[in-house]
């Protein structure tokens, strides 16, 4: 077909708890800019009844696979047994509250194609707060992220993100399954230190807020709630957040040392 853009090697592979409407807005953004996926599977973790009679309305509108649970347990879980459902080689993971902005497409196409020419690499990222520390330039607006236990900044030990990303789909076969049962970040912290410890290798689009826009509105805010004083300006605070940085970055070592491969 004409100006769409096939990814039939691709499962979009989507996480949702209690936000049915920015996932009918995911969907129909994908739709709008002609993504064709090789199949699209919604996780949602124990959804209120309204939301999971919204979800089977949406199945039949958009042609996913859902898979569900009884209760709530967590995004590990949730992310775990999306990804067990997934059919095709490589999967795109998108929480509900990203929609794509157009153009994404391309660097899709390019990120799949540096994945099949090198198959070192286990993920691409497209979108996140801050740029990884240290990046190596690649290809096509892409850097490769580059660990080392010997550089200071903390933020090195997030190779890995939960925020939109191509992977390969054997990634639980490779770095183990997702921690279940504990909170978001710590899922994800975790993960990534798996990631590491397992010598995971991956890409960081350079220009990582042009791709995606996360969207949270006051009918369906966010889920995850962070701490913010780490951004005040105040001595005191300062100087807790200076000693705090050294923190991470000696239990990101300790962390790394204790995982098991």
């Amino acid at each position: 077909m004409e100006n769409t853009f096939p990814f039939g090697q691709v499962a979009l592979l989507i996480t949702h708890y209690n936000r049915s409407l920015s996932l009918e807005r995911l969907l129909q953004t994908f739709k709008n800019q002609r993504f064709i996926f090789g199949e699209i599977i919604v996780s949602d973790d124990g959804s209120k009844p309204e939301h999971q009679l919204r979800l089977k309305q949406l199945q039949q509108q958009f042609d996913f696979k859902l898979v569900e649970t009884p209760q709530n347990k967590g995004l590990g879980n949730n992310i775990n047994k999306g990804q067990d459902a997934v059919t095709k080689p490589y999967t795109l993971y998108v929480q509900e509250d990203f929609v794509p902005v157009p153009g994404c497409q391309v660097h899709l196409k390019n990120a799949l194609q540096m994945m099949e020419d090198n198959h070192k690499l286990d993920i691409a990222r497209f979108y996140a707060y801050f740029a990884y520390p240290y990046l190596k330039p690649y290809q096509k607006g892409f850097s490769e992220m580059v660990f080392s236990r010997w550089t200071i900044n903390h933020l090195k030990f997030y190779y890995y993100s939960d925020h939109p990303h191509l992977r390969r789909s054997t990634f639980l076969e490779k770095f183990g399954r997702y921690p279940e049962g504990i909170k978001g970040d710590l899922t994800e912290y975790r993960m990534a230190i798996s990631f590491i410890k397992n010598k995971g290798k991956g890409l960081f689009y350079n220009q990582f807020t042009t791709l995606f826009e996360q969207c949270n509105s006051s009918a369906e805010p966010s889920t995850m709630q962070r701490s913010n004083w780490r951004q005040s300006q105040n001595l005191l605070m300062l100087a807790v957040r200076a000693a705090y940085l050294k923190y991470k970055l000696l239990k990101g070592h300790l962390d790394l040392l204790l995982t098991k491969n």
